[in-house]
């Protein structure tokens, strides 16, 4: 089940787990699937694992590593950053951005959240507390630090010279990449009540095209800050303030020409990119981001069903549902499967044509929440304790 964290702006956050109801007074459990019996077709190699902090722990979050070149980048929540060498795993450098109090000589925590993007010679990281860093890539220095409209919760997206950041409190904003300058802030709205997570924008054609807590789909023209279009792609609905969330969390993907964007409480939907058109779209919800390649759409629906769809109407090809609400990450493809971990620290492999698991392994033991990250030649996962893992086939 993904509907694991909500955010009340402005009065607390709510952790939902599995088999409570918050706003109705009805018990409604939520079973984990057992664990499907797969004969692996191969054995997945750890080629090597490191400790980076003490990773995500409980909380809620997205916070994953990147690479470039020969060198990965990963950080814990506390605000640990370290560079690894690729090969093998070894430390480069490491920094800390929490902050020096002085007392006893404890550090106030970073809260780094959203995943670390890098793009030249900078690492961008944004944190809950509402800041964005630019680190250098050779030794982690400080670059830049900004602070933000809200939690900067979304991956940091980089192109044209601006880096984009999509708030908790519903601001979309660029940054100088150079700098850190602020250079424009679009209000996207939101409603009072949505689930913790924001929508990391796709860049086109000069164009930022994201999703918003109030069920719409923006584009901006990414020099000026002005809002091309908005798409309404969820519509609030049902007897429980969870039935009417109408988060678009997901990055919507552009292809062709069409924006493919997906609601947790509402539409998978095919838009076009110039006016935000309706082209297609069907009843399917999500937060976690998907997958297009060669025609095909691959995703995770709301209750951990694994599904493959067509570019072209939304057709379902085929559906794995032997993972139901196993807590799964977002997808990935390597090395021509599809592979996801899960919240017990599996990670599975299935053909992309019928769907089939073609092989299971046990990684960790304090299990996965955020996305694995193909490297090259290299799959790359980190668990919620902080280990990440390098992985081939």
């Amino acid at each position: 089940m993904q509907l694991r964290k909500l955010l009340v702006p402005g009065l607390i956050s709510l952790t939902l787990l599995s088999g409570c109801s918050l706003f109705g007074g009805e018990e409604d459990v939520v079973k984990m699937s057992p664990l499907p019996t797969v004969e692996n077709q191969f054995t997945p190699n750890k080629i090597w694992q490191t400790s980076v902090g003490n990773g995500i722990g409980d909380f809620y979050s997205n916070l994953h590593p990147t690479w470039q070149g020969d060198r990965i980048y990963a950080a814990d929540r506390r605000g640990l950053v370290k560079a690894l060498n690729a090969a093998d795993g070894k430390e480069i450098w490491q920094v800390s951005l929490a902050e020096k109090t002085g007392f006893f000589s404890s550090n106030l925590p970073a809260l780094l959240s959203g995943g670390l993007t890098v793009e030249g010679g900078h690492i961008f990281v944004g944190t809950e507390k509402a800041k964005v860093y630019a680190l250098d890539t050779n030794d982690g220095s400080v670059a830049w630090e900004t602070t933000v409209a809200g939690e900067a919760l979304s991956r940091p997206v980089v192109s044209d010279g601006l880096v984009l950041i999509h708030t908790g409190n519903g601001q979309l904003q660029a940054l100088d990449e150079t700098s850190g300058v602020i250079k424009w802030t679009v209000n996207l709205d939101m409603p009072a009540l949505s689930l913790r997570g924001e929508s990391a924008p796709a860049v086109a054609f000069g164009a930022a095209v994201v999703g918003g807590d109030n069920g719409r789909v923006s584009a901006v023209l990414m020099q000026q800050g002005q809002l091309i279009w908005q798409q309404r792609i969820s519509k609030a609905a049902g007897t429980t303030e969870i039935d009417r969330l109408s988060d678009v969390d997901t990055t919507p993907v552009v292809v062709n020409g069409v924006v493919y964007a997906l609601a947790y409480n509402g539409n998978f939907a095919a838009l076009d990119l110039r006016s935000g058109q309706i082209l297609w779209q069907r009843e399917l919800g999500s937060v976690l981001d998907f997958i297009i390649d060669n025609n095909h759409i691959y995703l995770v629906d709301q209750n951990d069903r694994i599904l493959s769809l067509t570019t072209d109407g939304g057709v379902t090809v085929w559906t794995q549902s032997d993972l139901l609400h196993r807590g799964l990450t977002y997808p990935v493809l390597y090395d021509g499967y599809l592979v996801v971990g899960d919240s017990e620290g599996y990670m599975h492999w299935v053909n992309t044509s019928d769907g089939r698991f073609v092989a299971q392994q046990k990684v960790d033991s304090s299990g996965f929440q955020t996305q694995p990250v193909v490297a090259s030649d290299k799959l790359l996962i980190q668990a919620k304790d902080g280990t990440l893992y390098a992985i081939e086939r």
